[in-house]
């Protein structure tokens, strides 16, 4: 099916609505988009529409989405924006379930602190690094990694990352390649607008009512399980499970799929 595309605060938005039942969504992370998401092979978003009406979308400046080269549309809230803009698009008012990973996963929660109505229960995948120096030191990653495409040329950058080492669960995974899925004029936008945010603040995460999925991997720097354990503390209805090996990675659609039919 094609996509279908939709103009928000600078930034055409691609989207795909397919399937019937329930609605539920799934916001990938960055520099992903949902091809990238797909060649990993990992979490197979495109089930969920065997029992639901499933929307997928790439973020603004990711994938087949359009941005421009400005660092503050990239910022955490902004992606929120455009989701719950292409809900009105959409004329979508029943309440969804909502999955995300990574940067999809802040855009989960503050769906779930600005509009709960929308919502009805969500899962949160390897949920970013936030909050504390800790985090501000990984995020450095994306700023130095900016610095280094300006200066460098992404081609170089790009092969570089292709090479890189993966985080060490997936050491013997070769289709965890980092493939990242934004052009090279905004890629330095991007990494900075990202690097630049954080998770909402514990306080209003602890207000959200939803039920909620948390899942994780261990050994990535810039999805740390503890941010995942954090989550689990806050949401008062909430559960965690963390991977350790790809093949528990991969039950994480069944996972999903047993969770949202409750």
């Amino acid at each position: 099916m094609a996509d279908s595309h939709f103009t928000h605060d600078n930034a055409t938005i691609a989207y795909e609505l397919k399937g019937s039942g329930r609605p539920v969504a799934y916001s990938h992370g960055v520099p992903l988009s949902r091809a990238a998401v797909r060649g990993l092979d990992l979490f197979d978003f495109d089930a969920l529409a065997k029992q639901h009406r499933l929307l997928t979308y790439d973020h603004r400046g990711h994938g087949q989405s359009t941005g421009r080269p400005v660092t503050e549309d990239y910022r955490f809230e902004n992606f929120a924006a455009d989701f719950l803009a292409l809900l009105d698009e959409l004329g979508i008012d029943e309440p969804l379930d909502f999955t995300g990973s990574s940067l999809g996963a802040d855009t989960v929660l503050r769906t779930a602190i600005t509009a709960p109505h929308r919502l009805r229960r969500l899962v949160l995948m390897i949920p970013p690094v936030a909050w504390d120096e800790v985090a501000d030191q990984a995020k450095q990653w994306y700023f130095d990694t900016a610095d280094i495409i300006e200066n460098n040329g992404a081609a170089a950058w790009r092969k570089e990352a292709a090479n890189a080492a993966p985080p060490p669960i997936f050491a013997d995974y070769p289709k965890f390649r980092f493939t990242p899925d934004v052009s090279d004029a905004l890629l330095p936008s991007v990494l900075r607008g990202v690097g630049s945010s954080d998770l909402p603040e514990p306080e209003a995460i602890a207000g959200i009512q939803h039920p909620v999925l948390i899942l994780a991997w261990d050994t990535d720097p810039l999805h740390p399980v503890a941010t995942a354990e954090k989550l689990r503390e806050l949401l008062p209805h909430s559960t965690l499970h963390v991977s350790t090996t790809v093949a528990d990675v991969k039950t994480w659609t069944d996972r999903i799929t047993g969770f949202l039919a409750e």
